[in-house]
Parts: C-alpha cells; sequence; structure tokens
C-alpha cells in the first residue's frame, strides 16, 4: 500500500512539474492582457488624439486594458521623462505617435520595443534603418505624406498658383523632410517658392503674414506646431483669399483648405495590430516590417471653400469628404 502511494506521488509531481514547464513556455512566447503597455505623444491636437485613440480602441478590443496613456502638452523635456520612465523594464511595449514621441523612445536604447504610428520619414528621423527588416527595437507605420498628390490636387481646386509659399517648424525632422520633398516637387515643375520657419506656435502668425503678401498659395507640412496655430494660419490666408493646402485631416477641419491624406484613426489600429502581432503571437519585433500607410482620402474645408469662392469640379465635389470647422 505504501509503495503504491508512493508511486502516486511521484506520479503527481512528475505531471505538476510538467504542467509548470509548459506553463512557462507559454508565457516567454507571448503576453498577459495584464501587461503594462504605454501609449506616448507630444502634444494634444485632432491628427494625434485620434491616431491616439485608434491605438487605444484596437488594444482594448484585444482584451489589453492596462494603458498608461501620457501627452507631454508640447514640452520637449516632458517628453523625454516620460519616455525615459516608460524605458524602466516595466513596460511590455510603448507605441508612440508621431515622430518627436518615436525619437524619444527609441534613444533610450531599452529592452521595451516601441511601436510608432505616423512617423513620415523613419530612416531619415533615425528611428529604423531599413522598413523591411527594422532594428532599434521599433517598427510601426509610416505616413510618407503624397506631396505630387497634394500639388496635383491643387493644380485641379485652384489652378493659377504661380508661387508656393511654406511654414514649418526647423526642430520637427518630420516637417523638415516633407518640406525637402515640396522644394524638389516645385524645383522639378519649375514652381518658384518661398519659405518661413519658426520656432513656436507663437511665431506661426507672423510668417503667415509674412507670406500672404508673397504667395498665391500655401502648403503645411505634418507639423505639430503649425498645427497647434492653424487657425491662425486660416484666419491670414482667408482675409487674403490664399488656398492652403495641409498634409492632414485635422488641418482642414482647423481651417486649410484642402488636402490629400490618411485617416488618421486608421492608421492608429494598424500601428495597434503591428504591435499585437508582438503581444499576443509572440513575433519578435525585427519580424514584423515597417509600412508605409496610403493616402485614400480628399478632404475639403466648406468654410474656406465659401470664404475663397472656389468652385470645385463635380468629380472631385462627389468623391470629396467636406467638414466645417471644427468646434
Amino acid at each position: 500500500m505504501k509503495k503504491k502511494l508512493a508511486m502516486l506521488m511521484i506520479a503527481v509531481m512528475t505531471l505538476t512539474a510538467a504542467f509548470g514547464i509548459t506553463g512557462c513556455q507559454k508565457s516567454d512566447k507571448g503576453s498577459s492582457s495584464s501587461d503594462k503597455i504605454g501609449v506616448l505623444y507630444l502634444v494634444e491636437n485632432t491628427a494625434f488624439e485620434d491616431m491616439k485613440n485608434g491605438i487605444v480602441d484596437e488594444l482594448k478590443a484585444n482584451g489589453y486594458d492596462n494603458l498608461d496613456v501620457q501627452c507631454a502638452q508640447g514640452d520637449a523635456t516632458t517628453l523625454q521623462t516620460i519616455a525615459q520612465n516608460m524605458a524602466d523594464g516595466s513596460y511590455k511595449a510603448v507605441f508612440t505617435v508621431a515622430t518627436p514621441a518615436t525619437q524619444a523612445m527609441v534613444n533610450q536604447e531599452c529592452d521595451t520595443p516601441t511601436f510608432f504610428c505616423a512617423v513620415s520619414a523613419p530612416l531619415a528621423a533615425g528611428v529604423i534603418s531599413d522598413m523591411d527588416k527594422p532594428d532599434k527595437n521599433a517598427t510601426g507605420t509610416s505616413n510618407a505624406i503624397p506631396v505630387g498628390d497634394i500639388f496635383g490636387f491643387a493644380d485641379k481646386l485652384t489652378p493659377g498658383i504661380k508661387t508656393w509659399g511654406f511654414i514649418y517648424c526647423t526642430s520637427e525632422d518630420n516637417s523638415v523632410n516633407t518640406v525637402k520633398s515640396a522644394k524638389e516637387y516645385c524645383d522639378q515643375n519649375k514652381i518658384p517658392y518661398e519659405e518661413v520657419t519658426v520656432t513656436n506656435s507663437s511665431e506661426v502668425k507672423q510668417a503667415a503674414e509674412t507670406l500672404a503678401g508673397k504667395v498665391d498659395g500655401i502648403f503645411i507640412p505634418n507639423d505639430s506646431v503649425i498645427q497647434s496655430a492653424m487657425t491662425t494660419v486660416t484666419e491670414v490666408a482667408r482675409d487674403k483669399k490664399i488656398p492652403v493646402y495641409g498634409s492632414s485631416k485635422a488641418m482642414v477641419l482647423s481651417g486649410a483648405f484642402a488636402t490629400v491624406a490618411i485617416s488618421d484613426t486608421k492608421i492608429g489600429k494598424l500601428t495597434a495590430q503591428m504591435g499585437l502581432k508582438y503581444l499576443k503571437d509572440g513575433t519578435a519585433v525585427k519580424d514584423i516590417p515597417s509600412v508605409v500607410v496610403p493616402a485614400e482620402e480628399t478632404v475639403i474645408n466648406q468654410n474656406t471653400l465659401d470664404a475663397l469662392g472656389v468652385t470645385v469640379p463635380d468629380d472631385i465635389k462627389n468623391s470629396a469628404i467636406i467638414v466645417n470647422d471644427a468646434e
């Protein structure tokens, strides 16, 4: 009897050890929905909020509710501090919105993976070295601004623009790279342009006023500093009847005339889905290629349309998203 009991105890212990080993192997491969996940962005604006919401909603839909969502309120020092805190090893992953937040996180060179959303030029920004084989423990989505499409759209809506104007902040790599593409387009098509740079949002109105007497149209890159003061650009441009073409739907909602752009909510959702390959499936970050999300929406602001007195061709009107100024 004692011999049988001893044999039974050995069997139970063997099974317990086997299940224990199996459980450990499973947890190493994937993650738990209770793992803490960070979401980081520089400033509150319509575009960033929509991207952030796309990320958060998709993560929650897949059972990940332990989310630490933090905004730096436009302060670069605060952004760095938050990134340092999120690199302390207690986060399973961090999702970043746009270039500044992504650079801040990737530069921590930590073991916590970064999944970036809407970085227009990931290689130029230094957050990865290869789109197909991402390094630096980071991968994500790029919203490469379709400069040629936007200028082509402008030719149809407001033909006759002889000189373009650019306003951007020199400290944002994303906007510098987009303006570089805009200049190349203008140079190739022998179109003159003027540019005014700013260092903060308080300088934006003066920059718009400076351009107003020199140009026939204004192009605004994907720039969070300009976006935060977009209504002042709108005020100046409408008064002078100068069409302003933005790089996002959020800019059009803030008064820019029109754009060809991505859906901000959609790119946030797609970024979350990339992160879920790591969180749920255990796929290594380096095996999740970064992707460029194509622009699919043409957006026109009705209030600006009325102010400019422009007639929109029927083929464009039928396919475009018509919006009013955001309240």
